[in-house]
């Protein structure tokens, strides 16, 4: 069950860095397009700005759930490093447990968010609802979540290799 449970998350993992990366990917070939528009071609877009915005904050919400899982996130440990081995312990448990309240509020809110703007549409993308430019955050708090409990029932996963699907498993009579 706990290998299923990995592999599922290492799906999830490797989802949100493919989301990650595909949005920084796009912007960079979107910020271009708005410059050459702008200043080579004389027309500025419109559409370029806020379409590299949006990636951002995808970029950002996938691209934290799969840092935090990753061990990658920003943690600052000079004090906790230097308390007692019991303090320590219950210092992980509270961070687990705030970044649980965290992820929460980023889905219960993030989806309030999106209910409430749905019927509104972005200027500069007519056919763009403001609900879904907001649909990041509350996935990301999701997924957030999935790797917290993770981390809290399977343990930290930021030092195991990620399995890849072409892995075969050595045999139990191998030396």
């Amino acid at each position: 069950m706990k290998n299923t449970l990995l592999s599922i998350n290492d799906i999830i993992y490797r989802v949100c860095i493919g989301i990650a990366g595909f949005a920084v990917l796009i912007m960079t070939l979107i910020i271009p397009w708005g410059i050459f528009a702008r200043y080579v071609l004389g027309t500025g877009s419109s559409w370029p700005e806020p379409v590299a915005i949006l990636l951002m904050v995808v970029f950002t919400f996938f691209g934290a759930a799969a840092s935090y899982r990753a061990g990658a996130h920003m943690a600052v440990s000079m004090a906790v490093d230097r308390m007692p081995l019991h303090l320590r312990k219950l210092a992980a448990v509270l961070v687990q447990v705030l970044m649980a309240v965290v992820a929460l509020f980023m889905i219960v809110k993030g989806f309030k968010l999106c209910a409430t703007t749905w019927n509104q549409f972005l200027g500069e993308i007519p056919s763009l609802r403001v609900g879904i430019s907001y649909l990041p955050i509350p996935l990301g708090g999701i997924v957030t979540l999935i790797f917290i409990l993770e981390r809290v029932f399977l343990g930290d996963q930021s030092h195991r290799a990620v399995m890849h699907f072409d892995v075969v498993e050595e045999s139990e009579g191998a030396a």
